[in-house]
């Protein structure tokens, strides 16, 4: 059951967080998100009127396996392919259609799957005042979600702008939808990017 217009609220004091839109998810990359570009135009029309309040995120591989601690070790050795050793320089790139926002948009480097696991950001959030986190991006059942579970355990409202967000995985979209929808009530609204300019006017 999806949060009825009515009883989303406005959205006040918040930051658009765009989660990995980068060229190694794009179509023809290491992890390629079929359906990536099929959401690009909305996420380009949020960051265009949101630009003073957006954030990208990277999630940036190590160089080598063992730069990183216990299984993503094994993670990074079955995809060694996606180590930055192995990696076009470009592949962790933002996509063009985003990269050009930079400045005044910042990056936020991660090293894992959440936003949360740079430090940095929460830090930022907090200082700036920040209640609300509007998120959007790629994917939705593995940074999207771990992402969303962090903001929640901070303390932050969460908005998922649904028609902006993809996954390599149909299946796995959709039962995350259907979980924000029904076990995360209060906490985690979802509109559409049409509806997202009616409820957050800066």
């Amino acid at each position: 059951m999806r949060s009825s217009r009515s009883e989303v609220a406005e959205i006040q004091d918040a930051v658009h967080l765009c989660i990995d839109m980068q060229n190694i998810f794009a179509p023809g990359g290491l992890w390629q998100t079929p359906w990536m570009e099929r959401v690009l135009p909305m996420i380009v029309s949020i960051v265009s009127r949101y630009q003073a309040r957006t954030i990208f995120t990277r999630f940036v591989t190590p160089a080598a396996p063992e730069d990183r601690p216990g299984q993503w070790q094994n993670y990074f050795r079955r995809w060694r392919q996606a180590t930055r050793d192995h990696l076009p320089p470009f592949a962790l790139d933002l996509v063009p259609a985003l990269a050009r926002y930079v400045p005044p948009v910042r990056i936020i480097d991660k090293p894992a799957y959440s936003a949360f696991s740079n430090p940095a950001l929460a830090s930022l959030l907090i200082e700036k005042g920040v209640g609300t986190v509007v998120i959007t991006g790629a994917e939705t059942d593995v940074c999207v979600l771990s992402t969303v579970l962090s903001a929640v355990d901070i303390g932050f409202r969460v908005v998922l702008v649904e028609d902006a967000l993809c996954s390599s995985s149909d299946v796995g979209h959709d039962a995350l939808m259907t979980m924000y929808r029904t076990r995360f009530h209060g906490q985690v609204d979802l509109v559409t990017a049409e509806e997202l300019t009616e409820f957050w006017r800066e």
